[in-house]
C-alpha cells in the first residue's frame, strides 16, 4: 500500500510539474516583450513563418513561455487548404517546428 501511496504521489508532482513548466502569455505581456526587445517583433516572426509556407494564411496565434523560452506558435492555412503547425523561438525567430497538421 505505501509503494501505491508513494507511486500516486510522485504522478501527481509530475503532473503538477509539467503544468508549471509552459504557460501562455496575454496580449499585454506579449506587447510588453516586444517593446522591450525580449522577444522580435511579431510582424517578424509572421514573416518568417509565412516565407515556408508562401501564400498561406495565418489563422491563429500564440505567445508561450515553456521551458525558460518564449514560443510563438502559429497555424497557418495553405492555398490548397491544409493547415499547418509552426511554432519559432519568439527571440531568435528559428523554426522549432514545422508540421502539417492532421
Amino acid at each position: 500500500m505505501k509503494i501505491l501511496i508513494a507511486l500516486s504521489a510522485t504522478c501527481l508532482l509530475g503532473l503538477g510539474i509539467g503544468l508549471v513548466q509552459a504557460r501562455d502569455l496575454g496580449p499585454d505581456e506579449a506587447l510588453r516583450l516586444r517593446d522591450a526587445g525580449t522577444i522580435a517583433s511579431f510582424e517578424t516572426l509572421n514573416a518568417k513563418a509565412l516565407a515556408e509556407h508562401p501564400g498561406a494564411t495565418i489563422t491563429e496565434t500564440e505567445l508561450e513561455q515553456a521551458y525558460g523560452k518564449y514560443i510563438y506558435q502559429l497555424d497557418l492555412r495553405d492555398a490548397q487548404g491544409v493547415e499547418w503547425d509552426l511554432e519559432l523561438d519568439a527571440v531568435s525567430g528559428h523554426i522549432l517546428k514545422n508540421h502539417q497538421d492532421r
